[in-house]
């Protein structure tokens, strides 16, 4: 059974509510780093988070399918939490969310979100089964919700996807002001010097603390608007004489109805791909946040039959995800489509710090096929999510916090943020920069930051919940009974054709010397798997060894009714 490797189960994390008149502030994730954004607030008794999110692997976290934060914290202080809020729906603010709540057993905590974001938590709910339903809270904008003595106000901003939220969070000691993932419009409405969401604001009431997302600290200017971008991609459609692939990111919505607009302006049908954007894609319209006439969208296998001029495909994968939709497109692994002389692919999103090698394997890819790949470095294809550092001075013009936190980036965004806010005129003393699991605990006659080791993180492997000792038994497990079986290639890396090999080293599986015909239909089988493998496949050495460990795993199981652990290793010279 699949399951989690972490510090679960570890020492103890309780530990007393905060004294009288004193605010406990503790990310759990998202402070120093990209990604599973989390972060408890604590007073007196009472306890609410903040997002509960997920990142990626990284690439020595080999088997790992997904990171998410340690919530032994918030599991030993469940009888103080009183509610979960989400500023919104995307997968680095929600993707822990099932797992929280497994771990909170019968603890039903109410989870407030829009109702785009609850739609997108239920989808996710309903993949890990949970064992009851959880109270979901939808809510507009400029709603509030009452959490102990917490009163929370959902404050709608621009982002990348619909309903996004940001969070003024009225507390006994003062107010609070946490951005979420924000861009602010670079003018007031109806000639309003302030942003139109912030004009409903009580501006004369003080902000005791602002805690803003870094992102674009580094990026002067505003973040481009959604028009900005749709002006940039509509000459590429327009000039397009082939098959137009658009990709971004599957929550990126607003982008998806961009698509939708140009293919109608310049008389495409449209294919939706991709399992995670196939569900968004549905979710969102049912919310009637996507509008588009019946004849637009139609099955791929459908679309695929008009003249390339009529066609544009919506894929997802654009951070070069082996098993992506769009990577498997590059390989011309992609069922019912495959890239073609005269193809456009518009990669309408960002390069993530960390997924270029990947990325550009994947460009390559389609270049080898006859495709033209256009990115944010050759035209306006992409607009960020997240503010520039002019919408980030304006922001602190704005709410002229008491304290400042910069948020969601890794250390080097933080200090940046950092010297921001002391040139927009925070006090240096006052700018509150620490990381994950650093516990700030305000008050009116000061703040004090206290390290703590209660905010690691805990690697899932696979859809079920479980402890580490369950991985760990289930290694040694297979490794005790049936061994382990060592699969070694070598492959020239200018004709990836395999040179050497494959050797099969067995060590507690079965004896070499008796079971020669067993190991030469290992090496067959084995073979075989690699010369299935497409070419651009067999250059990414993940993609070789998952298809060499699940040829191998399958036909030993049918020879021996054995589960050996298998390691493939390959070799390129």
């Amino acid at each position: 059974m699949a399951g989690l490797i972490g510090t679960q189960g570890g020492p103890s994390r309780r530990q007393n509510p905060p004294a009288p008149g004193t605010l406990r502030v503790m990310p759990l994730g998202g402070v120093g780093e990209f990604g599973k954004n989390c972060l408890a607030l604590e007073y007196g008794k009472d306890m609410i988070i903040i997002d509960c999110g997920q990142k990626f692997p990284e690439d020595d976290m080999f088997g790992i399918d997904l990171v998410i934060p340690d919530f032994s914290y918030i599991v030993e202080h469940a009888d103080r939490l009183r509610g979960i809020v989400l500023t919104h729906g995307h997968e680095d603010h929600i993707g822990g969310l099932p797992h929280l709540i497994r771990q909170l057993g019968t603890s039903r905590i109410p989870i407030y979100g829009s109702r785009l974001t609850l739609a997108l938590v239920t989808a996710k709910l309903f993949e890990l089964e949970p064992d009851y339903e959880p109270i979901l809270m939808p809510v507009e904008g400029f709603e509030r919700g009452k959490m102990g003595v917490f009163d929370v106000e959902f404050l709608p901003v621009s982002h990348s996807m619909p309903h996004a939220m940001a969070l003024v969070i009225e507390t006994p000691i003062g107010r609070l002001f946490h951005t979420g993932d924000y861009k602010l419009e670079c003018e007031g409405a109806n000639g309003s010097p302030l942003p139109a969401p912030f004009q409903r604001l009580d501006l004369n009431d003080p902000f005791l603390l602002l805690m803003a997302d870094s992102t674009n600290v580094d990026r002067e200017g505003f973040a481009p608007t959604e028009d900005q971008v749709r002006e940039g991609l509509d000459p590429i459609l327009s000039a397009a004489q082939g098959t137009v692939i658009m990709a971004t990111f599957s929550s990126s919505l607003y982008r998806v109805q961009t698509g939708l607009d140009l293919a109608i302006k310049t008389g495409r049908k449209v294919a939706v791909c991709g399992l995670s954007l196939e569900r968004n894609f549905a979710i969102a319209t049912e919310l009637g946040l996507i509008h588009y006439p019946d004849y637009l969208v139609r099955p791929l296998a459908e679309v695929v039959r008009l003249p390339p001029r009529q066609r544009l495909l919506l894929f997802t994968g654009t951070q070069g995800e082996p098993e992506s939709a769009l990577a498997r497109l590059s390989r011309n692994a992609f069922k019912g489509y495959r890239i073609t002389e005269g193809d456009t692919v518009i990669l309408s999103s960002r390069i993530i710090p960390g997924n270029e090698k990947p990325i550009w394997r994947m460009i390559n890819n389609f270049y080898r096929h006859g495709g033209r790949v256009i990115t944010e470095r050759d035209a306006r294809v992409h607009g960020s999510g997240h503010a520039c550092r002019g919408e980030m001075r304006r922001l602190i013009d704005i709410i002229r916090p008491g304290y400042f936190m910069p948020v969601h980036g890794e250390m080097r965004q933080l200090i940046i943020h950092r010297e921001l806010a002391v040139e927009c005129g925070v006090p240096a003393d006052r700018v509150l920069v620490f990381e994950n699991g650093t516990q700030l605990e305000l008050a009116k006659s000061g703040a004090t930051l206290t390290p703590t080791d209660w905010a690691g993180q805990v690697l899932v492997d696979g859809r079920s919940m479980g402890g580490v000792e369950e991985v760990v038994l289930r290694d040694r497990k297979y490794l005790s009974e049936d061994g382990i079986v060592t699969v070694i290639l070598v492959i020239d890396q200018h004709t990836h054709k395999i040179i050497a090999g494959p050797d099969i080293v067995s060590r507690g599986f079965v004896s070499v010397e008796e079971n020669e015909s067993l190991l030469d239909d290992c090496r067959r089988v084995v073979t075989e798997a690699f010369e299935e493998c497409d070419v651009e496949s067999q250059e990414q050495w993940d993609v070789v060894k998952t298809a060499v460990r699940k040829a191998l795993r399958r036909h030993l199981t049918e020879a021996t009714d054995r589960f050996p652990v298998i390691l493939p290793v390959v070799v390129e010279v």
